[in-house]
This record gives structure tokens, C-alpha cells and sequence, in this order.
């Protein structure tokens, strides 16, 4: 297995999809950094030269923001709004969804499983 900046890329997958595996890096991205570094996309992972790793290596630390750096960028990015107690902050204090969606239904992932509250009395309980 490849790797590129500490992370295992898969060897048995072309090039091109293999580099999605990195934090930050789409297919779109992956695609680009090939074509910078002279590198055939469907060529296989394990098929790299030493040289092209290499010149994929130092493009990524270049000319992108990937992997370690991108982590911190994001949770420096998400202590700041919730140190200045912005609406987002907020949002993400209380693990509800940040960018405007509904939370009366479908907010399962944010707010995890349902917490059951206990029903109120029917009519014909009251008699």
C-alpha cells in the first residue's frame, strides 16, 4: 500500500479513486493533482513510481490544504463560533443541524435515536 502524508492509500483501486482517500481530497481534486503531477488516473495505486508519490506528495503539502491541517482548520473554524455564541455556534453546541434544515422530522443523525416522552391521557382516560 501507498502512502502520502501518513495515510494508507489502497493499492488494488486506480489512482485517480485511490486519492479520494485522503481527508479533503474529492474526485475532482484527485483528478487535477494527476493531472499536475503527469499521472495516468486509471493507472493502479500500487503501480507508483517512488518519484510519482513523491511529486504527488509535494503538491499535496503545496498547493492544497489536506489531511492534519484541514482537521485543525475546521475545528478552529467551529471553536470560534461557538466561542462567540453565533447562531451556527450555537447549533453546533446543541448538535442540532447547522445549515437550515428541519428538525421536526429527519434530524435523526444530529440528534440521535429518538428519546420517548411519555404520551398524555386520552379522552377516554378522564372518565
Amino acid at each position: 500500500m501507498p502512502r502520502l502524508l501518513g495515510v494508507d492509500i489502497p493499492s488494488d483501486k486506480p489512482s485517480g479513486i485511490s486519492l479520494t482517500y485522503l481527508y479533503g481530497v474529492g474526485p475532482h481534486t484527485a483528478r487535477e493533482l494527476c493531472h499536475k503531477a503527469g499521472i495516468d488516473p486509471a493507472k493502479q495505486a500500487r503501480e507508483l513510481a517512488e518519484d510519482e508519490l513523491g511529486r504527488l506528495a509535494a503538491l499535496l503539502e503545496r498547493d492544497y490544504t489536506v489531511e492534519g491541517q484541514l482537521r485543525r482548520q475546521v475545528t478552529q473554524t467551529i471553536t470560534r463560533l461557538r466561542d462567540i455564541k453565533c447562531y451556527r455556534g450555537l447549533r453546533h453546541r446543541l448538535g442540532l443541524p447547522v445549515r437550515g434544515q428541519r428538525t421536526r422530522t429527519n434530524a435523526r443523525t444530529r440528534k440521535g435515536p429518538k428519546k420517548t416522552v411519555a404520551g398524555k391521557k386520552g379522552v377516554k382516560d378522564l372518565r
